[in-house]
């Protein structure tokens, strides 16, 4: 039956607990991040990188601002801001007729939020690996 992957994400988005979303995340989803130049591939490692964003975008400024469906795929856009800087982002969610997400990509605007979010994210990843 097909699923709305928009509807698996919210359960989970900004939880960040590693446990929780690896819950919503198929064994070989593929993780594709605006920082790291080659696909993240596996539960375990895609985990990580969504739970280090809902810490590193998890602020009162965080929303998701539209959403576009289609069967089994979805785009939510985003807006946040970080040490003055505006984030505006969109999330493309694939997912299984089971509801486990398959794929998740992140694309990030403006040049500077990137550069920005680059260093921050490295930063919680370190901090969550100790």
């Amino acid at each position: 039956m097909p699923q709305n992957p928009a509807e698996i994400w919210h359960r989970v988005a900004l939880s960040k607990d590693v446990g929780e979303i690896e819950k919503v995340l198929h064994d070989d989803c593929v993780f594709e991040s605006p920082v790291v130049h080659t696909p993240q591939r596996g539960k375990a490692i895609t985990s990580q990188y969504l739970a280090a964003a809902g810490h590193t975008l998890g602020n009162d400024t965080f929303r998701y601002v539209g959403e576009w469906h289609r069967e089994n795929s979805t785009i939510l856009e985003f807006t946040a801001e970080i040490d003055g800087i505006k984030i505006n982002g969109i999330d493309m969610i694939s997912c299984d007729d089971d509801g486990l997400i398959t794929h998740f990509k992140v694309m990030v605007r403006p040049l500077k939020a990137v550069n920005m979010l680059h260093q921050k994210m490295g930063e919680m990843l370190e901090k969550m690996k100790g």
